[in-house]
């Protein structure tokens, strides 16, 4: 692998996790409880989960240049590996076993504050 795609690659992932840090305390803010960070199940590794008024929220976050970019570059796929894993993440918890678990994004775009689209794909 070449120096400048391994440069490419870190500043991609320094940047993902400044954006994760940021959407964190956007959520805080709100109200909401990080219960984690890039947590990996056998489904799919999720950017932020969290907790508020007893739904568990597992949150995806992007960094783009507009709200409708960041929505695009969640696939239907991604979306439905999501779900799963927030479901067995509330299994595996007696606390959430009952819980509604949803699927938020938390878009971040260049000069602009933060955009929380609660239940982004609306269970589609």
């Amino acid at each position: 692998m070449s120096q400048v795609r391994r440069d490419r690659g870190d500043r991609a992932r320094r940047s993902g996790r400044q954006a994760e840090v940021w959407a964190a305390l956007w959520l805080m803010a709100k109200g909401y409880r990080i219960l984690g960070f890039r947590l990996r199940t056998p489904q799919a590794e999720i950017d932020l989960l969290a907790t508020r008024s007893g739904a568990l929220v597992v949150v995806e976050v992007k960094r783009r240049q507009d709200l409708n970019t960041a929505l695009e570059a969640v696939s239907p796929d991604q979306r439905e590996r999501l779900r799963r894993a927030g479901a067995s993440l509330a299994q595996g918890r007696p606390a959430f076993r009952n819980a509604t678990v949803r699927l938020d994004l938390v878009a971040l775009a260049p000069g602009r504050l933060p955009r929380h689209c609660v239940d982004a794909w609306q269970g589609g």
